[in-house]
C-alpha cells in the first residue's frame, strides 16, 4: 500500500478515536446521535480520500510522463529528418526519443527498411587537366543507358541515387539528338558534329560539344538475327518487377522478329538448361508459351548459364548476320562462376567468334550494376536497365535495330587541345571508358560499338588561356624555349581550339579507319542563348548528372537552372522522353529540399547567376 493510502487510513482511525472519546464525556442520547452522525461523515470522507489516492496511482502507472514543448520539437525533428537512406541510423540512435501516445506528428511513422545489396563500381570523377601538361584526351565511346533508367527508378521510389550509380555519359546518351546524317558519298558509318558555346556550369568557361550520328538502317534491310535469351530464373527473380516484367519485355521483342530470325531460350538457377531450341522468329506462339511458363526459384549459377547460351548461339550461328546472347537478370550470381574476371575472360573469348553479349537488368534491392556493366563491355554489347514496360518498348521495339545491329565497332575518340588558346579542360563523364593515349592507335585495344541510328555525345568544359576562372595556375618555371617552339608550330593553326580524331572498325574488319577534323575558334557561339537545342539540352542533362554526383565542379548551376535550360531546349519530343526528364529533375528537387531522401554526403551547387537561356 502506498504512503498516501497509509496516511489516509491513519487519519481516519485517529478521527474515529477522537469522536468516540467525545461521546463518552457527553451522556445525553441526543448528543450521542449527533456524534454518530459526525463519525459516519468522517468515515465517508476518509473512504473518498482513499479512492482518490488509488485512482491517481492507477493513472500514474498507465500514462506517460509530462512532455515539454522542447521534447516534442526534438521528437518531431527526428521524424522529419528520417528518409529511406537514414531511417536505420535514426532508429538505432534514437530509441530513447519516443513520442508519447498523445503526441501527433505531421510526418509519417518510421517504417522498417530492407537491406540494400545493390552493387555499383566506384567512379572517380575526371579532374581538370592542364593543356601544357596533358594536351591529349582519349576515351572509348559508350551508348549504354542503364544508369539513366536506374536513376529514374530510384527517384520514383523516393530515393536519391548514390554517387556511383550516376554515369553522366549514360544520362546524356539516353536521348537522341538530331545531328546531321552521314554523307552517303563518304561511306562512313556515322557523321561527326561539333559545337562550342559558353558553359552554364561555371563562369568564364566554355563547352566543346561532340556529337556522332550513326547511319540508320531500314527494318526490312536488317540482317537475320540469331538470338539466345539467357534468363535468370533464380529465387531472387521472383518478383513482379523482375521475372514478370522480363517476360513481357521479351514478348515485345519477339513481335519484331520474322522468319529469317532464330530464337533460343536458356534458363539458369542452381544449374542451367535449355527450354527452347533454336526456333524460327515468326513462330511466336512457341516462343511466348515458353516465356509464359517460366517460374523462379533456387540459387543463381550465372556462369553455367552463359556457357550454355554461347553453345546454342554457336549452333545456330548466322554468317554475316546478328549473333547475340541477351542476358536478362538482376546480376545476383551467387553460385558457380562468380569471379568477375573469369566471366570476363569467358565472354572475351566468345566475342572473338562473332557472338556478342548484351544485358537487360531488372529489379531492385540486390541489383548488381557493377557486374552488368563489366559483362556488357567485354561482350561487345550494351547494358540496359528495364524498370518499366515503356522502357522495354524503347529498347526492344523503337530502337531494336540500334540495339541489335552494330554498324561500327571499337570506336575511340581523341582530342588534342591547342595550348595557345586552351589552358585547361575537363571531360564530363566517361570515367569507366578512359583509354591511354597509345591505345588510340592500337587496334588490339577494345572499345565501344555504335548501333544503327545511335547517337553518341561527349562534352568537354574548357578554359581559355586568358580566362579569369582557371583552376590551375601557370607554371612559374616553364621552359621558355618550349613555349617558343610551340608558338611557332601553331602559328598557322591559330584558329584551331582543338583537333578531333576518331578511330573505328567496320563490323567485318579488324583494321581501324581514321577520321580527323579541327574544332575552330571561329565557329564558337557568342552566348548560350544562340546555341542549338542539342547543345543546351545535353548540357542540362550533364548538369543534372553532376549535381547528383555532388556538384563539386559546378558553381553556377542548380536544379532550378537545369529545369529552365531543359525546358527551353526541349525541342521535338516525339515520345515524351525529354518532358519526363524535366519531371525527374523536379522530383529530385522535391526529394532534396523536403528532406524525404537526403543523403548526408550530397552537396548541391548553390550559387546562381543570371544566365540568358
Amino acid at each position: 500500500m502506498t504512503k498516501t493510502i497509509k496516511i489516509a487510513l491513519c487519519a481516519s482511525v485517529l478521527l474515529l478515536a477522537a469522536c468516540a472519546q467525545e461521546a463518552k464525556v457527553d451522556s445525553k442520547k441526543q448528543q450521542q446521535g449527533d456524534d454518530i452522525a459526525i463519525i459516519q461523515t468522517a468515515e465517508n470522507e476518509a473512504v473518498e480520500k482513499i479512492n482518490i489516492a488509488i485512482e491517481k496511482e492507477k493513472r500514474a502507472e498507465t500514462s506517460p510522463p509530462a512532455v515539454s514543448l522542447a521534447q516534442k520539437r526534438q521528437v518531431e525533428h527526428s521524424v522529419r529528418k528520417t528518409g529511406p537512406a537514414m531511417q536505420q541510423g535514426i532508429m538505432a540512435v534514437g530509441r530513447d526519443i519516443r513520442p508519447p501516445s498523445n503526441f501527433y506528428s505531421h510526418y509519417p511513422p518510421i517504417a522498417p527498411v530492407s537491406k540494400d545489396r545493390e552493387e555499383y563500381s566506384q567512379i572517380i570523377e575526371n579532374s581538370v587537366k592542364s593543356v601544357s601538361e596533358k594536351p591529349v584526351s582519349t576515351f572509348s565511346i559508350d551508348v549504354d543507358t542503364a544508369s539513366y533508367a536506374n536513376i529514374r527508378r530510384l527517384l520514383n521510389q523516393g530515393n536519391l541515387p548514390q554517387h556511383d550509380a550516376v554515369r553522366i555519359e549514360e544520362l546524356v546518351n539516353y536521348f537522341s539528338y538530331n545531328y546531321p546524317k552521314p554523307d552517303i558519298k563518304t561511306k562512313q558509318p556515322f557523321s561527326v558534329y561539333t559545337e562550342v558555346a559558353p558553359s552554364p556550369f561555371n563562369r568564364d568557361k566554355h563547352l566543346i560539344h561532340i556529337g556522332i550520328q550513326g547511319k540508320t538502317v531500314d527494318k526490312a534491310k536488317r540482317p537475320a538475327a540469331n538470338l539466345v535469351f539467357l534468363i535468370d530464373v533464380s529465387g531472387s527473380m521472383n518478383r513482379v518487377n523482375k521475372l514478370g516484367l522480363l517476360k513481357n519485355s521479351l514478348k515485345m521483342l519477339v513481335k519484331q522478329l520474322d522468319d529469317r530470325d532464330s530464337v533460343a531460350i536458356v534458363v539458369y538457377a542452381g544449374s542451367a538448361g535449355t527450354v527452347l531450341e533454336p526456333t524460327a522468329g515468326d513462330n511466336r506462339h512457341a516462343i511466348t508459351s515458353v516465356l509464359a511458363n517460366l517460374s523462379a526459384g533456387g540459387s543463381t549459377n550465372g556462369g553455367a548459364g552463359i556457357q550454355a547460351a554461347y553453345r546454342l548461339a554457336e549452333q545456330a550461328f548466322v554468317k554475316d548476320g546478328i549473333n547475340r546472347v541477351i542476358l536478362a537478370t538482376d546480376g545476383d550470381f551467387n553460385v558457380g562462376t562468380v569471379n568477375q574476371q573469369a566471366l570476363k575472360e569467358l565472354i572475351e573469348h566468345k566475342r572473338a567468334s562473332g557472338i556478342s553479349l548484351s544485358v537487360l537488368g531488372f529489379g531492385a534491392g540486390n541489383y548488381n550494376d557493377a557486374l552488368m556493366q563489366e559483362l556488357a563491355q567485354h561482350g561487345n554489347g550494351n547494358a540496359y536497365y528495364i524498370d518499366t514496360l515503356n522502357e522495354a518498348r524503347k529498347v526492344l521495339v523503337e530502337e531494336l535495330t540500334a540495339t541489335l545491329m552494330t554498324i561500327a565497332k571499337d570506336v575511340k575518340i581523341q582530342l588534342e587541345f591547342n595550348p595557345n588558346l586552351i589552358s585547361e579542360y575537363r571531360l564530363i563523364g566517361y570515367e569507366t571508358r578512359a583509354l591511354k593515349r597509345e591505345d588510340f592507335n592500337n587496334d588490339k585495344v577494345d572499345a565501344g560499338d555504335i548501333g544503327a541510328g545511335h547517337t553518341v555525345t561527349a562534352l568537354y568544359e574548357v578554359s581559355f588561356v586568358n580566362a579569369k576562372n582557371k583552376l590551375i595556375d601557370d607554371l612559374r618555371y616553364q621552359d621558355q624555349n618550349q613555349q617558343a617552339i610551340t608558338s611557332n608550330h601553331e602559328s598557322n593553326k591559330s584558329d584551331e581550339l582543338a583537333f578531333l580524331r576518331l578511330r573505328y572498325k567496320l563490323p567485318e574488319q579488324e583494321k581501324s579507319q581514321l577520321i580527323e577534323t579541327p574544332i575552330l575558334l571561329s565557329s564558337m557561339k557568342a552566348s548560350l542563348s544562340v546555341s542549338s537545342n542539342n547543345f543546351r539540352f545535353s548540357a542540362a542533362v550533364a548538369g543534372f548528372g553532376q549535381i547528383l554526383r555532388g556538384g563539386k565542379n559546378l558553381t553556377t548551376m542548380t536544379l532550378n537552372d537545369v529545369i529552365k535550360l531543359a525546358e527551353v531546349a526541349k525541342g521535338d519530343d516525339k515520345y515524351g522522353y525529354r518532358a519526363e526528364f524535366i519531371n525527374m529533375v523536379k522530383l529530385s528537387d522535391a526529394l532534396t529540399f523536403n528532406d524525404l531522401a537526403v543523403q548526408s554526403d550530397i552537396v548541391l551547387a548553390a550559387t546562381q547567376f543570371d544566365t540568358i537561356y
